[in-house]
């Protein structure tokens, strides 16, 4: 089931342009930069004391998140939740009528299953399951 908020994801225009506000002026712990092409996504990643912020570009005006900034602005694009099983909370959110955009979690950012729930059934918010992969996590 659901654990933790794992990460809130910001489309942006130019991620060079908006991670100086997040390092230099927030303070946020700059974690880098990770490319998807698969996804046509670049992000630049923060921990804001436990929880993460991406920041997400679009790599191509194609990309969906350059399509989100386009017709709605810069801005929340998506709240992700950390799971312990990305499968087994997807049927459980199924059983009770929430929809997923992807019905069989895929690959996310640092080898992450993901999916992504339909924001019709969820008060018009797009929410992640994020099943982080545990080799990935860091260490404390």
């Amino acid at each position: 089931m659901i654990r933790a908020v794992a990460h809130i994801g910001i489309a942006v225009k130019d991620l060079e342009e908006r991670v100086p506000f997040y390092r230099d002026v927030l303070g946020f712990r700059f974690e880098g930069y990770e490319d998807l092409p698969a996804r046509g996504l670049r992000l630049a990643v923060f921990d804001a004391g436990g929880v993460h912020i991406e920041l997400l570009q679009g790599m191509t005006p194609e990309a969906t998140i350059s399509k989100f900034v386009e017709q709605r602005g810069e801005g929340i694009h998506h709240v992700a939740f950390d799971v312990d099983d990305a499968g087994k909370t997807l049927a459980h959110l199924a059983g009770n009528g929430i929809r997923a955009l992807d019905p069989v979690p895929r690959e996310g950012a640092k080898g992450a299953k993901i999916t992504f729930l339909d924001p019709r059934d969820t008060g018009r918010v797009l929410m992640e399951l994020c099943q982080i992969n545990e080799a990935a996590k860091p260490r404390k």
